[in-house]
């Protein structure tokens, strides 16, 4: 799954959502999707977590030029 993109992840771990919400699966059938949807949430996770990690904001000083800043989602300009 490493090579796997996060979209493409993300559409499966729905997709084992929807049926198990759905009501018709068997309880062996269940637990192995319910398995195969908690692998695809950690990869998705770790994926937005790296992503995060890596995340730059560029903010416009007053004189015009850029500078580069660290995101932190728990700061408010």
């Amino acid at each position: 799954m490493a090579a796997e993109k996060f979209e493409t992840v993300l559409k499966k771990l729905e997709d084992v959502v929807r049926r198990l919400e759905g009501g018709e699966l068997s309880l062996d059938e269940s637990l192995k999707a319910f398995e195969e949807g908690v692998r695809y949430a950690n990869f998705c996770t770790r994926k937005l977590d790296e992503a995060e990690s890596r995340v730059e904001i560029l903010l416009k000083q007053k004189d015009g030029t850029f500078v580069k800043k660290e995101f932190r989602p728990e700061e408010e300009d």
